[in-house]
């Protein structure tokens, strides 16, 4: 996946490989600019008008999305089948139209059989659902919190009873205690209704209470795949280490809190080899000429890295 730029195009994306099944929560974890949104954007085509899929594909219930026309994606998949939690929920709700009539949007839009009454009626039982509450279905988004907008567009989301979800950062704009309490709602519908889930953040802690799974990436590609628990146990990819050492925790011993020396590569013109290796301190002359390879260290954890196969 490409930028094109002044400069030339950017591979913000490059040789991604994930899975997620039915029931899953997968999070997209690393710095900022490293393609998390980027990958995001891939899956539901809404990417910028610079954006470039120049290869590869995107398969969803065994169909190749991408192949697909706008038209046919918007109607087929969008909001029926694959939905999206967005950042900021002041921007992905209409401050001139009332919270009821937002959510049943996507209602009346996919599922022609349904009249406006029990559309509206299906949005105050996804509000009572997540928390908000029916009565709140005529309310304009600025008469809501913070909190209650992020849940607003949670059910935004649930409406057309999607297969995937899609959240990209949903909790940033939001103090801790709300955080917690939204976070706590996602976790618990995407369990309770078997729902697969992409969850795309910089924050560690908000991958650890929502995923079971983990995809650490740098500089466009995956670094470090697998189970969540075990990865944030025992990380094997030197980025994944450094970057989870730089992250503050609640729990265990006090310990100062470490940087990540450097910067990323640009991406005009990545670097040879691993793209981590002028940041890592186990570099050696194989990761400056050799790009490593995913490779499966059992149980379904991937990592891609020289240091860690020599070991």
């Amino acid at each position: 996946m490409y930028y094109e730029t002044l400069r030339g195009y950017v591979r913000a994306v490059d040789d991604v490989d994930l899975l997620l099944g039915k029931g899953e929560a997968l999070g997209l974890a690393g710095e900022s600019a490293c393609g998390k949104t980027s990958i995001m954007l891939t899956i539901l085509r809404l990417l910028p008008s610079n954006g470039r899929i120049l290869g590869g594909s995107v398969n969803f219930e065994g169909e190749d999305i991408l192949g697909l026309s706008d038209d046919e994606f918007r109607d087929r998949i969008r909001w029926k089948k694959i939905s999206v939690i967005f950042q900021g929920a002041m921007n992905a709700l209409h401050p001139c139209m009332k919270v009821g009539e937002q959510i049943a949007e996507p209602i009346l839009l996919h599922e022609p059989d349904i009249d406006r009454s029990e559309a509206l009626d299906r949005s105050g039982k996804l509000l009572d659902l997540v928390g908000v509450g029916a009565e709140r279905l005529d309310r304009y988004p600025h008469e809501l919190s913070g909190g209650l907008k992020q849940r607003t567009v949670i059910a935004m989301s649930l409406v057309c009873n999607p297969s995937l979800v899609i959240a990209d950062e949903p909790t940033t704009a939001l103090d801790v205690i709300t955080q917690a309490q939204v976070l706590k709602v996602m976790k618990e519908l995407q369990q309770k209704l078997d729902l697969a889930m992409v969850l795309v953040s910089h924050d560690l802690s908000v991958i650890a209470e929502t995923c079971n799974k983990v995809a650490i990436m740098y500089a466009g590609r995956i670094m470090e795949l697998g189970d969540a628990a075990t990865i944030f146990r025992e990380p094997l990819h030197p980025y994944s280490e450094q970057l989870i050492a730089a992250f503050p925790s609640v729990l265990g011993e006090k310990r100062e809190l470490t940087t990540i020396p450097g910067f990323p590569p640009d991406l005009l013109n990545p670097p040879p080899g691993c793209r981590f290796h002028t940041r890592c301190p186990y570099a050696r002359e194989k990761c400056r000429s050799e790009e490593p390879k995913m490779i499966d260290v059992g149980n379904g954890h991937y990592v891609a890295c020289h240091y860690r196969m020599v070991n």
